[in-house]
């Protein structure tokens, strides 16, 4: 499977806290005491007629202030992933093969506390048959003289080694680089309200293919923009939290994306249960093509190759960058015990398709489907 589609697939699981992950909202001071918990997820994915893609995951996180004004993080996670995937769209042909796979993940963030700043610099390292990462970050945190006001400067980069051979695809020691940006600031808006805004630019150069994929030729660079606002809102009456965010993306494949998500937090004496649900749209690539249709009105595998083996220049059939919607829905229950202990537990269902795009995504398309699972305990030492 190519290493693009299993960060996709496995993104709701992964611990590893790229430049994305870096949140203004830590407070300028080390925490004051040290966490560790251990957490286990199951992931499955499937199209009508068609089981795909099936992940297990446990990880672990530690978090552990020292020297005083120093914090240590870290976290690990394994994926055994087993499946398969279809080659072109959501056409299956007889080429589609099983897939079995295993990815380690870990990394590491330091930082150091100042009077009302902060600055962290992490490390961080994913690797499976066919696919490594290695990715360095560098942020920093400051508020002003009344802590209602902060803001955040980061910096990434990563560099991808994608080797495809030996597993069935048709990349060779190719390589990718991204270096990201980030600015930020989060306000307190009102005794009740938190108000976060943050850029983002990431520019990508190397080797985009999905190696996995016929008819799969990308640009060889990759320039995005991402823009994410966030209001969290206390709700005195109901003791509750209401987070809300707004996400929109946009990149140099022509892909424009916009992201809406809320969620509730009610605690409940030692309970805390928290639905969300989260709304996705996007259009295609400029370089994706539709499958070709039969006479019976359903994609045809042949006809789609004969088709494809015409087209010049950037291509794709990746669903993935097809124009769609989708609509994410949650639940999280998790229960604190009088000593510090955290047991939880989160359900989540996806469901993609071109229909809930509006105006109609991109046609000929089956619904895809994906469950989430996952279990934890965390302990405050």
């Amino acid at each position: 499977m190519a290493a693009t589609e299993r960060r996709g697939i496995l993104a709701a699981s992964l611990l590893l806290p790229g430049l994305a992950a870096v949140s203004a909202l830590h407070a300028e001071e080390p925490p004051e005491q040290g966490v560790v918990g251990l957490k286990y997820g199951w992931y499955r994915d499937w199209q009508p007629g068609f089981d795909r893609v099936k992940v297990s995951s446990p990880q672990l996180y530690v978090l552990t202030p020292f020297a005083n004004r120093w914090s240590f993080e870290g976290s690990a996670v394994v994926d055994s992933v087993s499946g398969a995937t279809p080659r072109m769209q959501t056409i299956r042909s007889s080429a589609t093969p099983y897939m079995s796979d295993r990815r380690k993940g870990a990394d590491v963030k330091v930082t150091r506390y100042f009077h009302r700043a902060a600055i962290s610099a992490g490390i961080a390292y994913s690797g499976e048959n066919d696919y490594v990462s290695r990715a360095q970050s560098l942020d920093l945190r400051w508020s002003t003289e009344d802590n209602n006001r902060t803001w955040l400067l980061g910096f990434g980069h990563s560099g991808d080694r994608i080797d495809a051979t030996n597993t069935g695809g048709n990349a060779t020691d190719e390589h990718r680089r991204t270096r990201e940006l980030m600015v930020g600031v989060s306000q307190v808006a009102t005794s009740n309200d938190l108000v976060q805004a943050q850029l983002t630019r990431s520019l990508g150069h190397g080797f985009y293919n999905d190696p996995y994929k016929l008819f799969d030729a990308r640009p060889d660079a990759r320039r995005a923009t991402i823009a994410l606002v966030r209001w969290n809102h206390f709700v005195e009456s109901r003791d509750a939290t209401v987070r809300t965010s707004w996400r929109y993306y946009t990149d140099s494949f022509g892909i424009r994306a916009q992201t809406l998500s809320a969620e509730w937090a009610q605690p409940l004496g030692a309970w805390t249960v928290t639905p969300a649900l989260r709304y996705h749209v996007q259009s295609a690539a400029s370089f994706y093509f539709d499958p070709v249709v039969g006479a019976d009105g359903q994609p045809d595998y042949l006809r789609t190759r004969i088709f494809a083996s015409g087209l010049t220049g950037f291509m794709s059939p990746d669903q993935r960058l097809s124009a769609f919607g989708a609509v994410t829905a949650s639940m999280k229950v998790a229960y604190e015990f009088a000593g510090g202990s955290v047991v939880d537990i989160k359900v989540e269902g996806y469901r993609q398709a071109s229909n809930l795009k509006p105006g109609g995504g991109s046609p000929y398309l089956d619904p895809f489907h994906a469950t989430f699972v996952q279990v934890g305990w965390s302990h405050k030492f």
